[in-house]
């Protein structure tokens, strides 16, 4: 059992502990309708949309900072990138702050702290394969009680009172639930935990919490043999485990003829790393479920490996699988489905479930049923040469909407803004093969016709990926960020990992003198209509940087807008669309842009202390309304800021 400590000063730092303000909520808002932002993507459909429009195009420009609350004091460490998105009801803030993933309570109109939580895990912390800030928490409300659910670098489950911070003692152990208990494989006698953890929100809908299961990266996974990552549900009222749904299927269930040679029996991952989301009145909630053990080779794991990347409907309440649909097949690319599916309703009538994808594809079902809104085709794929390897002889391909980035990699994809410059690239890419498909297949590092690896486009950071997409439920319009940018599937034996081959990380991508070799952009920002299909308006997501624009080699050629290889954060309103420029991209800057929806126009950039890292999103309190997000980089602790009109 877990100790419980307890303070009675305005905020703590403790042992499954609590801190109390004495801060109280008013009514709790349920909706992005009411003017909050109740979870992590507004809402359970996942569209990243709210109907506020005091913030408008005439006076967009006008927004001014309101105040900005620091991470710097939080943690052992200072936390540098803060991915999370803070949730918002009734005037409150709740997030994750800090490498210890703390809880915090905020004041939404000063940032002023009203409560923080966190856990104190020691060895176990140590071991997390997802330690860090995460991506955000999770709310859940009867009217009468509020928990602020969350879990920890370490894998337990938690529900604080979300007035207070203290933790419910009728749930679980004394507001705790250890998320290790009932794993497939967990007791591998090499490795003292369990390789596996979270840092997703969990999700709740109708009085239950799903919880995912996020690894290591899996490029050199240290066995072929893992935790199984298993999703689960739990009462919200007690932390009583309601069901486990297997994304390795047991022998009996569906999906086990799949795996072939015995490959299922010890092979682990398939978790959902990524956020999920459901649909209340039916009931089913969405299981986007990630590539099983190892991300680039599956010589182990034979057969299409249900359910791997796939989309799972199942029974919120029992867990039951209502549909699947598998979109990639033995995966060898790390194509895991990175984003929560969109719902919706679109104005055409369908009731829709959309997944963007690394490839860069989105893929369109009936929510409900689980049939294709257009036709997907299993279409020949090219196969490799690796000793050992399975692969799959066809692969899912959907007919539309086309790609909204980049797939495939040939010569023609190269820079050529000048003949020397085209000349260059084509020796940049001598001993690469290269990948006229999304599904060309990694090679050896030391192939024996001589390469090195294949240069892949997407890599397998997107594409898209968990940033996601936004809807506008009012046109059916989705918008969506992707980032075009080189890989290499170069594969080599590990010594420290019993896998035949793992990804090699002494092969690096090619440049022309720090440029690129692919064309750009490198980033974008894609407007579909999902009644149709089709593409209305595609943007660069950032102007040139310096890097490309003041290059030697490119004096007095003129470039187009190239944006910058980051994944843009967005959200759209009732009559704007938001986009930062994201972070880890080489040139991306601190710029908040308000975009036209219907055309792309950029209305009005506003200057971010830092670049934005956590996902934007709106709120509106006391008849204001605010634009909120986490910034980082530089070196400097992650800081949460908010914008509103004077």
């Amino acid at each position: 059992m877990l100790e419980v400590q307890k303070s009675r000063s305005i905020f703590c730092v403790m042992f499954w502990g609590f801190c109390y303000s004495g801060f109280l909520l008013g009514q709790t808002g349920t909706s992005v309708y009411q003017g909050d932002w109740p979870e992590y993507h507004g809402g359970p459909l996942a569209q990243r949309y709210s109907p506020l429009d005091q913030i408008n195009a005439d006076n967009v420009g006008e927004l001014e900072l309101a105040w900005s609350f620091s991470t710097a004091k939080f943690g052992p460490t200072t936390d540098f990138n803060n991915p999370s998105t803070p949730i918002e009801i009734d005037g409150v803030l709740y997030a994750n702050i800090g490498s210890t993933r703390n809880v915090v309570a905020i004041d939404a109109t000063s940032g002023q702290v009203l409560w923080l939580w966190r856990a104190r895990e020691g060895v176990r912390f140590d071991e997390a394969p997802r330690k860090g800030a995460g991506r955000g928490v999770s709310f859940w409300s009867d009217g009468t009680k509020k928990r602020v659910i969350d879990v920890t670098p370490g894998y337990h489950l938690v529900s604080l009172d979300a007035d207070t911070g203290i933790p419910d003692p009728n749930f679980g152990t004394d507001g705790v639930v250890d998320l290790f208990v009932g794993l497939r494989n967990a007791d591998d006698p090499r490795f003292p935990y369990p390789d596996i953890g979270l840092s997703a929100p969990p999700f709740v809908m109708n009085d239950v919490i799903v919880v995912g299961a996020a690894h290591r990266v899996g490029m050199r996974p240290r066995s072929k043999a893992n935790v199984k990552g298993d999703i689960r549900g739990f009462d919200v009222h007690t932390g009583e485990l309601l069901w486990t749904f297997h994304t390795i299927p047991e022998r009996g269930e569906i999906g086990f003829e799949s795996w072939l040679d015995g490959g299922i029996e010890f092979t682990g991952n398939a978790g959902v790393w990524a956020p999920l989301s459901g649909d209340p009145d039916l009931g089913l909630v969405y299981l986007p479920v990630e590539s099983a053990t190892g991300d680039r080779y599956g010589g182990d794991r034979p057969g299409d490996n249900l359910f791997s990347d796939s989309i799972v409907a199942v029974d919120i309440k029992t867990g039951e699988r209502k549909w699947h649909y598998q979109l990639t097949h033995h995966d060898i690319w790390d194509w895991d489905i990175p984003a929560a599916s969109v719902l919706a309703d679109l104005p055409n009538g369908n009731k829709v479930l959309m997944s963007v994808t690394k490839q860069s594809w989105v893929y369109t079902f009936d929510r409900e049923t689980g049939e294709p809104i257009w036709p997907i085709e299993e279409l020949p794929v090219p196969i490799g040469d690796v000793p050992g390897e399975w692969y799959a002889p066809t692969q899912p391909i959907p007919s539309m909407p086309a790609p909204f980035d980049r797939q495939g990699f040939t010569e023609d994809d190269l820079i050529d803004w000048t003949p020397e410059i085209k000349a260059l690239a084509l020796e940049a890419i001598e001993g690469f093969r290269l990948s006229p498909s999304v599904y060309s297949p990694p090679s050896l590092q030391d192939a024996a016709d001589g390469t090195r690896g294949t240069l892949g486009l997407p890599s397998a950071t997107g594409g898209a990926n968990w940033e996601g997409s936004a809807l506008d439920p009012e046109t059916g319009i989705l918008y969506v960020p992707s980032r075009t940018a080189l890989a290499v599937l170069s594969l080599n034996k590990d010594e420290d990992s019993d896998l035949a081959f793992s990804q090699s990380f002494g092969v690096r991508v090619p440049r022309v003198q720090g440029l690129e070799i692919a064309k750009p952009p490198y980033g974008r920002i894609t407007a579909i209509d999902m009644n149709s299909g089709e593409h209305l308006w595609m943007i660069a997501n950032a102007d040139t940087p310096d890097s490309i624009a003041n290059h030697r080699l490119l004096e007095g050629v003129e470039i187009p807008r190239t944006g910058v290889p980051t994944r843009a954060g967005i959200f759209v309103t009732k009559t704007l669309l938001f986009s930062g420029e994201g972070t880890g991209g080489r040139g991306a800057s601190p710029i908040f842009r308000a975009i036209d929806k219907r055309t792309g126009e950029v209305l009005a950039e506003i200057d971010l202390p830092n670049n934005q890292s956590g996902l934007p999103f709106t709120y509106e309190h006391d008849g204001k309304q605010y634009i909120a997000l986490f910034v980082s980089g530089g070196g400097q602790a992650a800081e949460l800021v908010a914008y509103a009109l004077p």
